[in-house]
């Protein structure tokens, strides 16, 4: 069974390391969103299995979109993604329901290692 993953970053270049990191590693991209109301229509479109998630973007937010999302599906696996220095975010992340957090740059085995502690597979 494929694992879906939708992937959310505004910039361009991060959606592409995030794509290639997840696809390699086995993982379909079912989507790519800008920010975070895209985020959530994304989300009720696909009902991806997990979200890698911006915390910031213009428009939405990645902590409101998740905090939405999960109204939305309080069963949803949302991971973070920050940059280095937001450790307060990250705090308020974990608090809303996010299953854990990767900073950038990005590591490909801590991403993998997100994805699959947050779809409990070992």
């Amino acid at each position: 069974m494929a694992v879906n993953v939708l992937i959310v970053d505004d910039l361009a270049f991060i959606k592409i390391v995030l794509r290639d990191i997840v696809e390699k590693s086995g993982f379909r991209v079912v989507g790519e969103a800008s920010n975070g109301e895209q985020a959530i229509a994304m989300y009720q479109d696909t009902r991806p299995d997990v979200v890698l998630m911006d915390i910031t973007m213009p428009g939405m937010d990645g902590l409101t979109a998740l905090e939405k999302i999960r109204e939305i599906d309080p069963a949803a696996r949302v991971i973070i993604c920050s940059a280095l220095g937001q450790q307060r975010l990250i705090v308020q992340a974990i608090q809303l329901g996010a299953k854990d957090f990767i900073v950038k740059p990005f590591q490909p085995a801590r991403v993998v290692g997100a994805l699959k502690k947050a779809l409990d597979i070992t």
